[in-house]
């Protein structure tokens, strides 16, 4: 049974556009990656916060906890993208395709770059976002503290 070869592109594509199901992971490594069957858990406990935000408006304490979860979990995997995206053709095909003969699927084309600057674009917004919320969220909690605390 012949092994398939691992592409980068759409190794960095899966990252990006599916990586909070781990799908990049599972076209890697397989069903046993545990890191992979990781991610839908996190992204869900996240979703669920977005979902509680809905529900119960923005002061919700629990979602300041779970919605960082998906947005960390979707900058992350714009990280991974990115990685793969950028990963050296012979480092690629020494790791993930090393028991086939020499192969170009670890050649970097336009829809890598493509994949790599969508990434980027997306995983910073992604980060920056959650950091905001988490933040924003604490601070004001801290604010109504101290005004009960002052009273």
């Amino acid at each position: 049974m012949s092994e398939l070869p691992r592409n980068k592109t759409v190794t960095a594509w899966l990252a990006f556009v599916l990586g909070q199901l781990g799908l990049h992971r599972f076209y890697l490594f397989g069903v046993k990656d545990k890191l992979a069957w990781l991610h839908p858990l996190v992204a869900a406990i996240g979703w669920y916060g977005v979902y509680r935000v809905q529900l119960y408006g923005q002061d919700d304490q629990l979602a300041w906890l779970l919605v960082p979860c998906l947005g960390f979990t979707l900058a992350a995997t714009a990280i991974a993208a990115i990685y793969y995206g950028l990963t050296a053709t012979e480092k690629w095909n020494a790791r993930y395709n090393s028991c086939l003969p020499a192969s170009t699927a670890g050649d970097t084309n336009w829809l890598t770059m493509g994949a790599i600057v969508f990434s980027l674009l997306f995983g910073a917004t992604a980060l920056m976002a959650s950091i905001a919320f988490s933040f924003q969220r604490y601070f004001e909690y801290q604010i109504e503290e101290a005004k009960k605390t002052s009273q």
